[in-house]
């Protein structure tokens, strides 16, 4: 996939991740570009939840919007 279709792909997951998690702020959405590992880490630090249920809200959230 290229660089091009890589960025379009994430502003469509943006709208769905501020749908979903109204706490996180723009520029966070901006900084996990791509990366779910940072996306369980600010859903940690905004919602309060163990690591755990961090991740897995973040893999299932990956999964449905088949998020590469």
């Amino acid at each position: 996939m290229n660089k091009d279709i890589a960025k379009g792909n994430f502003s469509q997951i943006k709208g769905k991740l501020k749908q979903q998690w109204g706490k996180l702020t723009d520029d966070e959405i901006d900084q996990m570009e791509g990366n779910v590992e940072i996306l369980a880490g600010k859903l940690q630090e905004r919602y309060g939840w163990n690591r755990e249920e961090a991740e897995r809200q973040a893999n299932d959230f990956r999964t449905r919007n088949n998020w590469q």
